[in-house]
């Protein structure tokens, strides 16, 4: 008897297992499913809502259905991940009806289990038919109850309620539940922002202008990285405040710059379109494979003033000398609190001690680099996290030990006028609900002549 193909819900409750027990990223697994069970591309959509969804709330759906499980520690994962998924699509999706959506989940229990699952797959989700759902009301501590109800881990809470206040932590974690838009920045060395949106609307894309970046593009409907803009070289996919990193550095044209960790290479083309194609950008990373990539971006972009070296950052000062650079660009490894949007698996693995042995790289990084920055030269450091202690902690460490450099105040006047009120003495933070982008840090430093 040949294997039938899996359905959607089926690819999704596998997924998810996948997920949780390799800790494996749930994009890089969707994209894998799809291609194994060939999906057909009208049903990627409602797998990526089911797979997206369920992990994005999966410590609200672990509350919704306890009191519905007699004993959930004895629960296979695959039945979790099962009563999880139906019972995301009916508390949150309106376009499929509960009884739609049970009787999935019981033909699965079916095919996969005994009839004793199954009986119980139905008996769960009959009662919280029944019955509704337990209130969250009766969750007393605030902190807990937001937790809960956006499915972000209490220790972050806590420590966002500590560094942001309760109110700009509750829309962060709200936010982060919603899905990313996708946004493009337009190569002004080969065409305009006007032209791309043309061409992109003959292609049967929509596309807006970006209402905070001049080279910017927000994708309204269709994958950019499909497009004949893309493949020219028109355009690079880039969330919106990762492209204020290259706005901090504001190079000059024929100048040399250094972006010390560079894969795969987003903010590297933007610095080299910037300077128009003149001077130098050297680009490194730890991986020879992620090199290849930087690589293949500039070579697609037209961009001839990139070179690249695999290496480690930390050992810089070995391949260059002192005050080498004009400026330096550092967007160094961070916990990626920022774009938990984009990978909602990373709430359940991050811990806290994890910050604080990042910080400790990112202090290594910083002193390795910064002797490379010529006296009255630029030191950008950037992070796509929210977190203090890898911001603004790493940034007050080093400039403590180095009193040579200070922050540079004049970064507001080099920001885009919608960013402006968002820089402080030399610092940006951007939260995810600032600009509908992701999460994101820079700080400039200048070296002191």
């Amino acid at each position: 008897m040949t294997n039938k193909k899996k359905n959607v819900r089926e690819a999704a409750v596998e997924l998810l297992e996948n997920i949780e027990k390799n800790q494996s990223y749930s994009n890089l697994l969707l994209n894998s499913t799809i291609e194994k069970n060939k999906i057909p591309s009208i049903d990627i959509g409602l797998l990526t809502e089911l797979t997206y969804g369920t992990l994005q709330r999966k410590m609200a759906l672990d509350y919704y259905l306890k009191p519905f499980i007699k004993n959930s520690k004895k629960l296979e994962n695959w039945v979790h991940q099962l009563l999880r998924i139906t019972l995301y699509q009916m508390v949150y999706l309106d376009k499929i009806p509960d009884r739609a959506a049970i009787y999935e989940a019981v033909e699965i229990a079916k095919k996969r289990g005994h009839k004793g699952i199954s009986g119980m797959v139905n008996g769960v989700l009959r009662s919280i038919q029944r019955e509704g759902l337990p209130s969250l009301e009766q969750v007393g501590d605030p902190i807990e109850k937001l937790s809960i109800e956006t499915s972000h881990p209490e220790w972050l809470v806590k420590r966002w309620v500590e560094q942001f206040g309760f109110e700009r932590t509750k829309e962060m974690c709200e936010v982060n539940l919603t899905a990313p838009l996708q946004t493009a920045r337009v190569n002004l060395t080969k065409t305009t922002v006007r032209e791309v949106i043309e061409d992109l609307d003959e292609e049967g894309f929509l596309v807006e202008k970006s209402p905070v970046i001049p080279e910017a593009i927000r994708a309204l409907r269709g994958n950019l990285a499909l497009s004949r803009a893309f493949k020219k070289g028109m355009i690079t996919i880039q969330d919106e405040s990762s492209m204020l990193a290259a706005y901090a550095l504001a190079p000059n044209e024929n100048e040399l710059i250094l972006d010390a960790c560079a894969a795969p290479g987003g903010k590297t083309t933007h610095i080299a379109e910037t300077m128009k194609l003149t001077g130098g950008v050297i680009s490194l990373d730890l991986h020879e494979h992620k090199v290849k990539l930087i690589n293949e971006n500039a070579k697609r972009l037209g961009l001839g003033n990139i070179r690249t070296i695999a290496m480690d950052s930390r050992k810089a000062g070995e391949q260059f000398k002192e005050e080498y650079f004009d400026r330096i660009l550092l967007d160094a490894p961070c916990s990626g609190l920022g774009v938990m949007r984009r990978k909602p698996d990373m709430k359940y693995t991050k811990k806290e001690q994890d910050l604080y042995q990042l910080s400790t790289i990112q202090q290594n990084l910083l002193n390795s680099v910064s002797p490379l920055v010529k006296k009255g030269g630029i030191l950008v450091y950037s992070t796509c996290t929210v977190d203090k202690e890898e911001n603004e902690g790493t940034v007050l460490k080093f400039l403590q030990e180095h009193p040579e450099f200070e922050t540079d105040a004049s970064l507001k006047g080099r920001m885009p006028e919608a960013i402006q009120p968002l820089v402080t003495d030399g610092y940006l933070q951007i939260l995810p609900q600032d600009i509908g982008s992701d999460g994101f840090f820079i700080a400039c430093l200048r070296k002191k002549v």
